[in-house]
């Protein structure tokens, strides 16, 4: 009986385009767009590496033994021998008398980030501000912060190297003396910083700021919503929404403006709804969050791919492409191109190793050449772990760009 209520206020208030979602409101979701679909790709294969990764620089010398690697596959969910699946990347781990390392090329990409997020920190400063000045106290709980640092690009340390340095913005609160209630608090408003990015584009082309709206000239009547929701002055996601009436046309303006800028904040200009949700109160985000992204298809696309309930801002998104690269994206797609090229090595490698056994069997050539058809498949299969291969896998030139889209999460979430 729920269920059939919340689909029947779905039906109400959202638009029959919007509505495009899987039957059951467990999997609430837009129809599927491949382009965008393929910008939400995930490849387990470099979150794994990249958790690899994390791990051999924390050890002492920047190796660890492959018997303590082996240990940390648990954590990793991985089942076999570590040792195993570091040979599979020869350009980004080697292996020298039990000891694993990064590469000359990895540590060549380790120490590019680094050098780029040292230059970067004004620009963590201000991403930093902005999201605390957005929220409606002008402070966030750390733990909470944590959950989407790496979406905002955050370093790790940025609590004990960044904030520090920075009284005159930034101070640390925490008044039970708990872990979990320890907060970022804002105190100097800087009205430099409370200018949306929908604002700072109207101001370069000299117009009203107003959002960007992608959709099928098909998709009439949600057209005509989107027309009536754009003549609504733009309300700025900084101004203090205790000023506007809860369910107002004015305050769904100023949330769609909020997630908007938050997601423009983003490296990847997307973020993971279940994470934002726990910033409802802060952010004074509507209780029926999906909603509000249901009902503006124009501006925002949601998805459900992996299980993992994803908002991408579509402006920012031309095809699959992401049009404006922070550069810290620009260094990661180069650690994916690292990992595709030693991957495909070892596929290579082995490929002609197999090959060579079963000619020495005397397989016919004919069978040869079937089996190794059979096994490029199977190997192309494998190279994508997402579950969902439609792009041809890692050999393929399309799959490559899907590839380089991967989330750089610590987490596979």
């Amino acid at each position: 009986m729920m269920r059939r209520s919340i689909r029947h206020y779905l039906k109400a208030t959202v638009s029959p385009e919007a509505q495009c979602l899987h039957r059951t409101f467990s999997l609430w979701s837009m129809k599927k767009e491949p382009e965008l679909e393929s910008a939400l790709s995930r490849n387990r294969r470099w979150v794994v590496n990249n958790q690899i990764k994390n791990i051999i620089l924390r050890y002492p010398n920047e190796e660890i033994p492959i018997q303590a690697l082996q240990k940390k596959f648990k954590t990793l969910d991985l089942q076999g021998k570590a040792l195993n699946w570091v040979s599979k990347y020869p350009c980004c781990f080697e292996v020298h008398e039990g000891l694993c390392r990064l590469t000359k090329r990895m540590m060549n990409l380790v120490h590019e980030e680094q050098s780029l997020k040292d230059s970067q920190e004004p620009v963590f400063v201000r991403r930093l501000a902005k999201l605390l000045m957005l929220s409606l106290n002008k402070r966030l709980n750390v733990l909470k912060i944590n959950e989407l640092k790496r979406n905002f690009g955050f370093p790790d340390d940025y609590l004990i190297r960044i904030v520090p340095k920075y009284p005159d913005l930034f101070r640390i609160v925490n008044e039970s003396g708990r872990r979990s209630s320890m907060e970022v608090e804002l105190v100097h408003w800087d009205p430099d910083f409370a200018v949306s990015s929908v604002e700072a584009s109207a101001r370069k082309l000299g117009t009203r700021p107003c959002f960007s709206c992608f959709m099928p000239s098909s998709w009439v009547k949600s057209w005509e919503r989107f027309r009536e929701f754009d003549s609504i002055p733009y309300v700025s996601p900084y101004l203090d929404p205790r000023g506007l009436m809860e369910g107002s046309k004015e305050m769904e303006k100023r949330n769609v403006g909020l997630v908007h800028e938050l997601l423009s904040l983003t490296l990847w200009k997307k973020a993971s709804i279940v994470k934002l949700g726990h910033f409802r109160r802060e952010f004074v985000l509507p209780d029926r969050f999906n909603v509000l992204l249901l009902k503006h298809p124009g501006i925002f696309y949601v998805s459900n791919k992996y299980q993992i309930y994803t908002v991408l801002l579509r402006e920012a998104y031309v095809g699959s492409q992401l049009v404006d690269k922070d550069p810290l994206v620009v260094v990661k797609e180069k650690f994916g191109e690292l990992m595709q090229e030693g991957l495909h090595e070892y596929n290579q490698r082995r490929r002609l190793v197999n090959l060579d056994k079963m000619r020495k069997k005397g397989v016919p050539l004919t069978r040869v050449d079937e089996i190794k058809g059979r096994r490029r498949s199977r190997e192309i299969s494998d190279a994508d772990d997402d579950g969902d291969n439609k792009l041809g896998g890692l050999l393929d030139p399309e799959e490559r760009k899907r590839f380089y889209k991967v989330l750089f999460d610590d987490d596979a979430s």
